[in-house]
């Protein structure tokens, strides 16, 4: 009886072996998942940042630049140009 509980004990062994294998595996693969997960909000909330800072930028852009087309359009008049007598004039 003794010779049929070894192969039956070394099953058994290997049954946990393989469990533990196993479970090591998974939790592996629950922290993988953990830190993909942090990764995405981190990047997400980093991009949703640096999205507004765009956006603020791009405001000032076309303001900047409206203001520099509004410049661009007055015309001087005079001797010297936006000094004593010169009249300045939108076209």
């Amino acid at each position: 009886m003794s010779l049929q509980e070894d192969p039956v004990q070394r099953e058994i062994h290997q049954d946990w072996a393989n469990r533990e294998y196993i479970e090591v595996i998974t939790s592996s693969i629950k922290k993988i998942a953990d830190f993909l997960n942090s990764f995405d909000m981190s990047c997400r909330s980093r991009l949703a940042t640096l999205n507004e800072k765009l956006t603020a930028l791009e405001r000032r852009i076309e303001y900047i630049e409206a203001r520099v087309r509004g410049r661009a359009g007055e015309v001087t008049l005079g001797d010297k140009p936006g000094v004593g007598g010169g009249v300045a004039l939108r076209v």
